[in-house]
């Protein structure tokens, strides 16, 4: 690690108060040596994993870490704080304040030397040796791993350390060698399976409790080791096997097989997907976030342990090695301690994000079938009763009847994907199943919406079913496709679906009856709507609400003006921003001015997900501009009465829009409004920003965006 910090890398009188000028004093001794190459472009990565999840930590430790572009090489900076920094941590502030920069293509050998840092971290006499450092130096050899200077009263502890092997006198050293050594003694620890082969923990022949633990978080770098560090020391101090596999930045190594297979209870701490979670499946199971395994790793310990006595195993146990993939129902909706309302989301995203390709696909190619052979194309005879090689009528027809395909899967898709999120594979047939019906029973998407929940449920309820042991492996593969996909349809045909189907009309001949101030009114709702989250949930929600409206062979015209008014208002935030950095340059950093090129094709093509860097660097300017000029633009495009039958492709589709260039005055106006907002609210913000950036010596002119921005390095 010695060319990841250096003593010029190391502030130990700090004197930042917020996390935000923190990171920047830490940085800028990283872009004086050469190893960050855009301190404003770092800053902003930094801030978006910050965004995404608090880096403080129990114990006064704030670990500020992201992969950025502008990284040049992997790079570590220290500062001590004596007055503390909030990063978020529940017990206060953080004095000992890691900035870890990892470029965004960081080799394998440089992310495993950081993850070892991060398992430092957990380690107490680490950290107060850094409280008492005395110099920069010495603090960097401590971080480095180096041996301290020899010491005058040390000698003997020296001489010790040696001859751990052979004396164990020195507890100390004992609990250092094999901290370091953690992975390779617990793995061979549980791939034993003579009971007494770890006898001298407890003290008798009987074997220890053994664990195995999946950690992982958004970045891989940090909070990922420092969550498995602390497992395996509780392990050792509650006398319990603890073997963890860290699925980090530098990829990660499966547990054995052997080593599951012998375990007694599961741990799952992340903040992403667990990839190959099936492996883990039929065992007392604990899925949680990563920061409770690095702060209260004992408690996590206790609960597997509690669930193991009261032999509470996952649903999966009882129904085969395919099953729902190593944890409850409850905790496959969601980490632990979310609400229903969360796991509901999260089930109906779930078959949204599989249903939008279809969406788009199929849409597209219909539009493309109209403004080749014309809106009769819908009544052309099937291609494969007619179809002339020369003739643009044939391929208008082929391609609008590719589409109408296409179409036709997107209820079974919604439907057998909700069911997916909820329950896994089991929950897939009886979904595709339900959504089926709905097409057939004319129940549409509020349809899918129900057969898909309840697809999953069922699934879920077979699944606790208590199964003979030798019946456990037909029951993926036969009993449960059979009776799930029997209960679903019987409820969508005979006791749900004539009332859903009866909705769905009712929602249709409202839509159809929109004019006048009610239109502008939804068009201002679902712009505010595509604005509020960027690509989020909310966004989602009015951009299914519009393609569920056109994902028919014949829209009514109330349906394709909402398309048309969503897809506006989702163009505008990355086209305002794009705007803005190009009038307005100053107001922004060079990553941001960089950003905004992007925007504009992104803005363009209608990927409301281009402004997201600016959202996430300012939240509180540029998502409120962006939902009013996201409003207007929909108001007016429902007032304009501009119609679309493509649910996607931004200005790419202009030609197939109804009243184009009225269109394009509604998304041009709502440009122009959310630019002239975030122009407003971030001049008005130049002033605080110079001022808070001022150093010790003042003197620099805060009008100035440059030195304002350059000023720290004074300091």
């Amino acid at each position: 690690m010695s060319d990841m910090i250096t003593a010029d890398l190391v502030d130990l009188d700090l004197s930042a108060d917020t996390k935000e000028a923190a990171a920047r004093a830490l940085a800028q001794r990283m872009v004086a040596l050469g190893r960050v190459t855009d301190l404003e472009g770092f800053l902003a990565d930094v801030a978006a994993r910050e965004a995404q999840m608090p880096t403080g930590l129990d114990g006064g430790i704030g670990i500020p870490h992201c992969r950025s572009e502008h990284v040049t090489e992997p790079t570590l900076a220290f500062g001590r704080s004596a007055a503390g920094v909030d990063f978020g941590a529940a017990d206060g502030p953080a004095d000992l304040i890691f900035l870890i920069a990892a470029p965004a293509g960081a080799d394998d050998a440089h992310l495993t030397i950081l993850s070892s840092l991060a398992r430092q971290l957990m380690n107490a006499e680490f950290t107060a040796a850094l409280r008492s450092a005395g110099d920069a130096a010495a603090a960097a050899a401590l971080i480095r791993g180096e041996e301290p200077a020899p010491a005058e009263d040390a000698p003997g502890e020296t001489g010790e350390t040696a001859e751990t092997e052979d004396t164990g006198e020195t507890e100390d050293t004992g609990e250092t060698e094999e901290t370091e050594d953690t992975g390779a003694v617990s793995a061979a620890a549980s791939a034993e399976t003579d009971p007494g082969s770890t006898g001298q923990d407890s003290g008798g022949p009987a074997r220890p409790f053994r664990i195995v633990a999946v950690t992982s978080c958004p970045t891989g770098i940090a909070h990922t080791y420092m969550a498995a560090e602390s497992l395996e020391n509780a392990g050792r101090e509650e006398g319990v096997e603890v073997v963890v596999e860290t699925q980090g930045s530098a990829g990660f190594t499966r547990l054995d097989p052997a080593v599951i297979a012998a375990a007694d209870g599961v741990i799952l701490a992340h903040d992403v997907a667990v990839r190959e979670k099936d492996r883990f499946a039929g065992k007392p199971t604990v899925d949680t976030g990563v920061k409770a395994a690095i702060n209260r790793p004992g408690e996590l310990i206790g609960e597997v342990r509690d669930k193991a006595a009261r032999g509470e195993v996952t649903a999966a146990a009882a129904d085969g090695p395919a099953g729902s993939g190593g944890a409850t129902p409850v905790e496959r909706g969601g980490e632990s301690g979310e609400g229903y309302g969360t796991k509901l989301r999260k089930w109906l995203m779930s078959g949204v994000s599989y249903m939008v390709p279809f969406v788009a696909a199929g849409g597209l190619l219909i539009a493309l079938g109209f403004a080749i052979g014309g809106y009769e194309i819908n009544k052309a005879p099937s291609v494969m009763d007619h179809f002339v090689w020369t003739q643009a009528d044939s391929w208008a027809a082929l391609l609008f009847q590719i589409g109408g395909v296409a179409f036709a899967f997107l209820v079974p898709v919604l439907a057998g994907y909700i069911a997916y999120g909820m329950a896994d594979r089991p929950g897939l047939v009886p979904g595709f199943v339900g959504g089926s019906i709905a097409l057939t029973i004319n129940a549409g998407f509020l349809g899918g919406l129900a057969a898909g929940l309840i697809s999953g449920a069922v699934v879920l309820a077979i699944q606790r079913v208590p199964i003979p042991k030798a019946l456990r492996g037909i029951m993926p593969v036969v009993v449960i496709p059979l009776v799930s996909a029997a209960v679903v349809g019987f409820l969508m045909f005979v006791v749900i679906g004539k009332p859903i189907a009866s909705a769905q009309e009712g929602m249709t001949d409202w839509l159809n009856g929109l004019s006048g101030a009610n239109a502008v009114l939804l068009g201002a709702l679902l712009g505010l709507m595509m604005c509020f989250d960027l690509g989020g949930p909310v966004n989602k929600v009015a951009y299914t609400f519009a393609t569920a409206g056109i994902a028919v062979a014949s829209p009514s015209d109330s349906a394709m003006k909402i398309m048309a008014a969503v897809m506006a208002a989702g163009m505008v935030p990355p086209l305002a921003m794009a705007l803005a950095t190009t009038v307005r340059g100053r107001l922004f950093n060079a990553a941001e001015r960089e950003n905004g090129k992007a925007a504009w094709v992104l803005g363009a093509s209608f990927i409301s997900e281009g402004a997201i860097p600016f959202a996430a660097a300012d939240p509180l300017r540029v998502i409120p501009s962006s939902m009013v000029g996201g409003a207007v633009t929909g108001a007016l495009s429902m007032a304009f009465g501009a119609t679309l039958r493509a649910p996607h492709g931004g200005i790419f589709v202009v030609p197939l829009i109804g009243n184009p260039l009225l269109y394009l005055v509604a998304i041009a106006a709502g440009v122009c409004v959310t630019t002239a907002l975030v122009i407003v609210l971030k001049g008005l913000r130049k002033p605080v920003t110079g001022t808070s950036a001022q150093g010790p010596g003042g003197g620099a002119d805060p009008s100035a965006p440059t030195s304002g921005a350059k000023q720290p390095v004074a300091a």
